[in-house]
């Protein structure tokens, strides 16, 4: 394994000479944001449980151990990492899973990956060991900073270990399907997130709603004669969820994928392409073959949203949404202070990010 001290080594050499570094897991995720510049610097040695408190709804890993390891183990003790981090493939890290922020279809009734992380432990520019939060969620103590990792791709540094909270799997779960427009189970959606309903996933594509119910057996079962619909076979159920949280179902294959978030109550987005929509209406994927990002992001920005190109297409046009001047100086400083010298990333997220 490799040691903190060899890390720190390798960044203060890299900062002194003014040297970009890749940070990197197992590479799943290069393709998501801008384009790649650096050394590489892998983190896979940096690997392992530190603890495991089934009790405590908390485990701490180092940012190379594989995402399955973990989840193997949560799922011994009937527990999972309730965000549903896409699993890109078998190489998948926890450092790239906090480090991107993806989460999957329970996220809507779950939380997101930064509503999850306890506290970490980073290794910044100047190749100092900071530890920010704990292991607890009374824990306060460098909280926000904790969460502030999430979906920072690398470019404040390297994240060594990860404290993150666990949740039961769910007792029962069940899916159901109806068939209705977009409007209409835009319309549903918001109407049945202001009614006590166990509903854990959402996913409409194509003319079709596919509900995901999850909780006690009771609550589902009520849900079911409640809602109505069409039942899935639980083993489609599975593959289907799965495939829509490893995006491996077909709508993600070819073309560019476009991530639009808006607020759940936004109408039909109207843009040529075809769409697919998650998390109660508020996470929509655009598919198209070519596109007008200024029009695209313009139109969500109406909506009260922002888009982001997702996969393909020419990232020339800035993957994620340009950011408000105020937030940007805000982020500026945010990376000046833990990556002084701008040798981690430079660029990943946005292409003028200045090293």
């Amino acid at each position: 394994m490799t040691s903190y001290a060899d890390f720190s080594d390798r960044i203060r050499a890299a900062s002194a000479a003014g040297a970009p570094l890749r940070l990197r897991g197992g590479g799943t995720k290069d393709w998501y944001g801008q384009a790649l510049d650096g050394e590489l610097l892998d983190t896979r040695a940096n690997s392992g449980v530190i603890s495991y408190e089934p009790t405590e709804l908390v485990i701490t890993a180092r940012c190379g151990t594989p995402l399955a390891e973990i989840e193997t183990l949560l799922a011994q003790h009937h527990q999972m990492l309730a965000f549903e981090p896409p699993r890109f493939g078998p190489e998948s890290t926890i450092g790239g899973v906090v480090a991107t922020a993806l989460s999957g279809p329970r996220r809507a009734s779950a939380g997101a990956v930064r509503d999850f992380v306890l506290g970490a432990v980073l290794m910044d520019g100047r190749g100092e060991v900071l530890r920010f939060g704990g292991q607890v969620m009374k824990n306060v103590a460098g909280y926000d900073v904790s969460r502030l990792l999430a979906g920072s791709l690398g470019t404040l540094g390297l994240i060594l270990e990860v404290s993150l909270k666990v949740l039961p799997l769910p007792l029962r779960e069940a899916s159901l399907r109806f068939e209705m427009s977009e409007i209409d189970a835009l319309a549903h959606l918001n109407e049945w997130a202001g009614q006590p309903l166990p509903i854990s996933a959402s996913c409409w594509h194509r003319g079709v709603l596919t509900l995901r119910l999850s909780g006690a057996d009771a609550a589902v079962q009520a849900a079911q004669r409640r809602l109505g619909g069409q039942p899935l076979a639980e083993a489609d159920a599975a593959n289907f969820w799965a495939a829509l949280r490893d995006q491996t179902h077909a709508y993600f294959s070819g073309g560019s994928v476009w991530r639009m978030s808006v607020p759940s109550h936004a109408s039909a987005i109207i843009l040529r392409g075809e769409q697919l929509i998650e998390w109660g209406g508020s996470q929509r994927w655009l598919k198209v073959d070519d596109a007008d990002a200024e029009s695209i992001r313009r139109t969500v920005a109406a909506s009260g949203g922002h888009a982001s190109l997702f996969r393909g297409g020419d990232k020339s046009v800035g993957v994620f949404h340009p950011l408000a001047p105020a937030v940007a100086k805000i982020q500026e400083r945010l990376k000046q202070s833990f990556d002084p010298a701008g040798i981690f990333n430079p660029g990943r997220m946005y292409a003028n990010q200045s090293r």
